[in-house]
């Protein structure tokens, strides 16, 4: 690792090329894992209600199996799954269907390699470089997952709290007491605008994946980092929303995953809370 950071011009061509890989295996578990957490909620309840045994042959797992054509079922050559080129080599559509291949394949995996490439540039090539790769792939795959079904599935924040808790114990980025007030802070915020919007309205205006993510996204950024990542993911939630509502020509009733925000939001305070903060100080003249 410290040749690495004593030789940018290898290690980030390395780092690039690490998060090209990674981002091809983050499409698999965001496309594979919904459908695998469903077919078990389906299991799960036939059990429970002493339902007969369907054949139901579980879905694609997420590191054994092959890929596949979605359409064909057929496996893909190897040249068929180089991230990015793969894509351009095709044109874009499948040899066995001839259908167009979703753009979400090439985009998830540049902009994971962007973002790896950011996580060794703001804290190198060591143990906090490797921490800030994880919380970000977390955080794409959750984004990904939320915006194709709307949910933010435990198996992955809640990991991604306990992956933030643990980091804390070595004072990777925080300390443990800033990282468990951080969670707790997470979770009650929006769990406290959720449960007055309901007694109002009585309706749910937000899903409880948000709270723990919320949670998760504390156990990194600490309590100082929980409330500027609550209004820049509002600001964005509300301007992109909006935007988006406009454009798909929705009424303001529509759902809007609000995860996707927290994440970016999230993120940004993760990589310069520190900066932030100081600089509304100094423009609040409290510094």
């Amino acid at each position: 690792m410290a040749f690495l950071d004593q030789n940018p011009g290898l290690g980030y061509p390395v780092a690039a090329g690490l998060g090209l890989l990674l981002g091809s295996f983050l499409n698999v578990v965001i496309l594979r894992l919904p459908k695998r957490l469903e077919w078990e909620w389906r299991r799960d309840s036939r059990e429970m209600l002493g339902e007969p045994d369907l054949y139901d042959p579980p879905p694609p797992g997420i590191v054994v199996e092959r890929s596949h054509d979605p359409d064909t079922g057929t496996p893909l050559a190897w040249w068929e799954n180089i991230p990015v080129l793969s894509y351009l080599i095709l044109r874009g559509r499948s040899r066995h269907s001839g259908k167009r291949i979703s753009l979400q394949y090439p985009l998830v995996e540049l902009l994971t390699m962007v973002l790896v490439v950011a996580c060794v540039w703001r804290f190198g090539f060591g143990w906090q470089g490797f921490g800030a790769i994880v919380f970000t792939c977390f955080l794409i795959a959750l984004s990904g997952i939320d915006l194709r079904t709307q949910l933010l599935p435990d198996q992955l924040t809640l990991p991604l709290m306990w992956l933030g808790l643990i980091a804390a114990v070595e004072n990777l980025y925080i300390g443990q007491k800033a990282a468990l007030l951080g969670v707790m802070a997470g979770y009650i915020s929006l769990w406290s605008v959720w449960w007055l919007y309901k007694q109002i309205s009585g309706k749910d205006g937000m899903g409880h994946g948000d709270f723990k993510l919320l949670a998760a996204l504390g156990a990194w950024v600490g309590l100082s980092g929980i409330l500027p990542t609550i209004l820049l993911s509002s600001l964005v939630g509300a301007l992109v929303g909006s935007a988006w509502l406009v454009m798909k020509g929705r009424d303001k009733a529509t759902p809007i995953p609000f995860g996707p925000y927290l994440a970016v939001a999230g993120w940004i305070v993760f990589f310069w809370g520190g900066y932030i903060t100081d600089a509304y100080m100094r423009y609040a003249g409290l510094k």
